[in-house]
């Protein structure tokens, strides 16, 4: 998103400017044709790790996380079991209960999004003798990435691990460098077995390729930083992945909402990243002033909320609350806050929240979807991390005698007619048969 950020950054000079006629136009303008997180800058880097990571394995990983995740030269890469039970014990009982009903609600809605008996696999009659149907089966093992820079956050180890859990994956590997006592704490709630001590470009490509002590993987998931993204982009026609995140965005429309509510969302989504995108639409001048003056107080004592909302913040004055729908629309963003009257209306997001009592942080932790999110206008072909993304459809079918006699004859036509001899023998020899 580096170039779309410098499209922004033009027309910013203080925090959440309101903006109207053809500065706001061309703002949305800009922002609908934003692209995914532009990650020239660092694939040489990562793909230099990447390469040698594939080739010499442990050693590489070894060097880098020394380097970059603070891994002691005897500390393994793979963290004990009991190490994992113990950050548990050693847990307080407050957060230890946030994370039992953080996992509940995440694995309840996971459970929601299966599909269903009736639907996870069925046969039907297509034509008299002709049947077709399906089976869905998980990803043999997956590799859940969980950031550790920052801020650590146990939150993407829950929404990660438990999609794949509720989808049936048997090997689930964790890749976290730093890890927090929460991050350790919730994976050994849920039952994890293979924590890795490694982060970046060095713990993707471990994951895609696989070395002595980690394993590689069929899909890697969650989100983290350019080289992260970097390095799931380079090896992902080797290595399946969800989609490449980019810096958080946040959009909220209101024309009567309570300025702290709206105010306390916006900082909230900023303080991820500096590059973090966060707009406010209104029809409401006098709501527009109340909430720039609330973000500005309460972004005082954050310094990356205050520098994204400096240079990617803005408050938009609309005609209409459509008006603001259709612009939403346009941008695509990630989190998408409305009145839920207006929900009919939405095409493009990534996860929208309802009403000024649900808070974007709500998806963040602990109502049950997914926080692992498209960015980047992506949310304009796909939502978010499901449990559908751990599991694989295989078509299926079955003819029989009767069923080649009436389908027969048109793939045997149109065999022919695309010149592949093979194929149409292939129906002759059935049809004469039948």
């Amino acid at each position: 998103m580096r170039n779309t950020v410098m499209q922004i950054d033009v027309m910013r000079d203080d925090l959440m400017r309101i903006l109207e006629g053809p500065e706001q136009a061309r703002l949305v303008t800009a922002l609908a044709e934003r692209g995914a997180t532009d990650l020239a800058e660092v694939e040489p880097v990562v793909r230099r790790i990447v390469s040698e990571v594939r080739r010499t394995g442990d050693r590489a990983v070894r060097r880098y996380a020394a380097r970059w995740d603070g891994l002691s030269k005897d500390e393994p890469l793979l963290v004990p079991e009991d190490d994992l039970h113990e950050a548990w014990e050693q847990t307080g009982p407050e957060l230890q209960d946030a994370i039992k009903q953080a996992a509940r609600n995440i694995r309840r809605y996971a459970e929601w999004q299966a599909p269903k008996d009736q639907d996870k696999e069925w046969r039907r009659e297509i034509e008299p003798g002709v049947f077709v149907g399906q089976l869905v089966r998980p990803l043999d093992s997956v590799g859940c990435y969980v950031p550790g820079g920052r801020y650590p956050l146990p939150s993407t180890l829950l929404m990660t691990a438990i999609p794949a859990q509720v989808a049936g994956v048997r090997q689930i590997r964790v890749a976290s460098p730093r890890p927090a006592q929460a991050t350790l704490a919730a994976a050994a709630f849920l039952g994890v077995r293979e924590f890795y001590r490694v982060g970046g470009a060095q713990a993707i490509a471990a994951l895609a390729y696989g070395t002595e002590k980690i394993p590689r993987v069929d899909k890697i998931v969650g989100p983290g930083n350019r080289y992260v993204t970097a390095a799931k982009k380079l090896v992902a026609f080797d290595c399946a992945i969800e989609f490449l995140a980019g810096p958080t965005e946040a959009v909220i429309i209101s024309e009567d909402g309570d300025p702290a509510c709206i105010a306390s969302d916006l900082v909230a989504q900023a303080e991820h990243d500096p590059d973090a995108l966060c707009v406010f639409m209104t029809t409401s001048r006098a709501l527009a002033k109340n909430v720039q003056k609330d973000v500005q107080k309460r972004a005082r004592a954050n310094p990356i909320a205050a520098q994204s909302l400096t240079r990617r913040g803005a408050i938009l004055l609309v005609a209409s609350l459509e008006q603001a729908v259709e612009m939403a629309n346009r941008i695509a963003p990630e989190h998408l806050t409305i009145p839920a009257s207006l929900a009919p209306a939405v095409q493009h997001a990534g996860a929208v929240f309802l009403d000024e009592f649900t808070p974007q942080a709500a998806g963040d932790y602990v109502s049950g979807p997914n926080h692992v999110l498209p960015t980047g206008g992506m949310a304009r072909v796909r939502g978010g991390l499901s449990v559908l993304d751990f599991v694989r459809v295989i078509a299926c079918q079955q003819v029989s005698r009767e069923g080649m006699r009436r389908i027969g004859p048109s793939g045997f036509t149109l065999a022919t007619a695309e010149g592949l001899k093979g194929h149409a023998e292939a129906f002759r020899v059935r049809c004469s048969h039948a």
